[in-house]
């Protein structure tokens, strides 16, 4: 629907947070691997920026 107010944010990418704060050892976020850099700036990131995070760089810290 184009005048559906939704779908302004249907390519806004979500946050990969999952409400478990806490560091890791590597100064990573336990539950979405964010560093806190990442996180204090992900506000304003751009999208691509947050995509980019989202399917390539924290899938790749989770793995390891």
């Amino acid at each position: 629907m184009p005048n559906d107010p939704r779908a302004s944010f249907s390519n806004t990418p979500l946050t990969p947070c999952t409400g478990v704060c806490r560091l890791d050892g590597r100064g990573y976020c336990l539950g979405c691997q964010r560093s806190m850099g990442e996180i204090a700036r992900w506000g304003s990131m751009p999208d691509t920026e947050r995509l980019y995070l989202m399917r390539v760089v924290l899938p790749t810290r989770k793995a390891s």
